[in-house]
């Protein structure tokens, strides 16, 4: 065997598993580890690896960090009765922010690896099989024993309008500062790291400090949040952050006061930039999303209209549009208002599925992007100025 073929069987075992080890390597190949490393050594000199972690130039992948749960949906057969029984329709299915980001990212036909928690019951061993026959990486994942996996309840109306949420998701508390460092590797293979506010205060600061350190050779940062208790979770320091998105609720919670009009969500926008973050997505339901349009803070903060949808669920269509976003940042780099057209087409396509990720989208879901969600939009009680 000579030593072109050894390479190239190292190559092709790398382009399998990114992430194996030398030592695996040269058990695997019958070579030294010093060979293995001076394979390493040659590969990464061709270009065909891009650094330690054996990042395949055309293969890196945007990095999800958040939750995985067991989503249970309630929806009432009628009007919502309080402090009596009412009669609904049930089912279970996969969700969770990070996960709900990552399947629709990988139904888009994108690399994408998902760093959560899982627990070791019969939810968790469903979870992890889901999302790897999706097309997720689930190997950084972590595997708690003794720890049941995350769930997150809805009573939905029967129009499929959320009326209330319960979420179970102490586990993911876990994904300390410490397991984010023992997971170096993965996240210095992404190309763009995204990660939902379930996470612990603590460990979102962490992924904040290493973005605004790292001298510009760190993965651009998405944050997504989940809810307004969670955004407690988000540091008063947000340099380094790449984009925020979050809905008005949210905002509204972050700078602590109401935003009746644009004018008071606009200047909300501002005072997020200028609290560090480079640019801010806003979702406002059937008003659509306000966006700044471009990362200075004298950059617009431009409107688009919601698409006009006959919605069958809401559950799932923040996390559609926030994929659809970071779809369109890591094939678009800059043009926030693309991807802000692409995930309003996404979101639509959710509210109109029964399903948390609508099985319509496809890789070519996003290339027609039409002028629909350029008309005004309809006249409501939250009015731009």
């Amino acid at each position: 065997m000579t030593d072109i073929s050894k390479k190239d069987q190292l190559y092709a075992l790398i382009r399998g598993n990114p992430f194996i080890s030398q030592q695996d390597l040269a058990s695997e190949l019958g070579l030294s580890r010093s060979a293995v490393a001076g394979h390493i050594a040659g590969l990464i000199r061709e270009r065909r690896l891009l650094g330690r972690a054996y990042v395949l130039p055309d293969s890196r992948p945007v990095l999800c960090i958040g939750a995985a749960n067991l989503d249970r949906k309630m929806r009432t057969l009628a009007t919502l009765q309080m402090g009596t029984s009412n009669p609904v329709r049930s089912e279970e299915v996969f969700g969770g922010v990070g996960r709900n980001i990552a399947e629709n990212l990988a139904r888009l036909s994108i690399p994408v690896a998902l760093l959560t928690a899982l627990g070791d019951d019969a939810a968790g061993h469903a979870l992890q099989t889901h999302a790897e026959e999706a097309g997720i990486d689930m190997r950084g994942s972590l595997h708690l024993s003794n720890t049941g996996s995350g769930t997150y309840t809805a009573v939905l109306d029967e129009h499929g309008e959320m009326l209330l949420a319960m979420a179970n998701m102490q586990l993911y508390e876990e994904l300390t500062p410490a397991f984010l460092h023992s997971r170096q590797p993965q996240r210095a293979a992404a190309a763009l790291t995204v990660c939902d506010l379930n996470l612990g205060h603590d460990s979102v600061a962490t992924l904040l400090a290493d973005a605004r350190n790292a001298d510009g050779h760190a993965a651009p940062l998405v944050i997504v949040a989940v809810s307004q208790p969670k955004m407690a979770h988000l540091p008063r320091d947000l340099t380094g952050l790449r984009l925020l998105i979050l809905n008005r609720g949210e905002l509204e919670t972050r700078v602590a006061r109401a935003l009746p009009t644009a004018a008071d969500l606009r200047a909300a926008c501002r005072e997020v930039q200028r609290q560090g973050a480079r640019q801010v997505i806003v979702t406002c339901g059937g008003e659509g999303v306000y966006f700044t349009d471009g990362d200075t803070l004298d950059a617009p903060i431009a409107h688009l209209a919601a698409r006009e949808v006959d919605a069958v669920d809401v559950t799932g269509a923040g996390d559609a549009f926030s994929a659809a976003v970071c779809w369109s940042l890591y094939h678009d780099s800059n043009d926030l208002k693309l991807a802000c057209r692409r995930g309003l087409k996404l979101a639509a396509m959710t509210l109109e599925s029964d399903a948390t990720v609508s099985p319509l989208i496809s890789a070519d879901a996003l290339d027609d992007i039409d002028d629909a969600d350029l008309a005004p939009p309809p006249p409501t009680l939250f009015q731009q100025d």
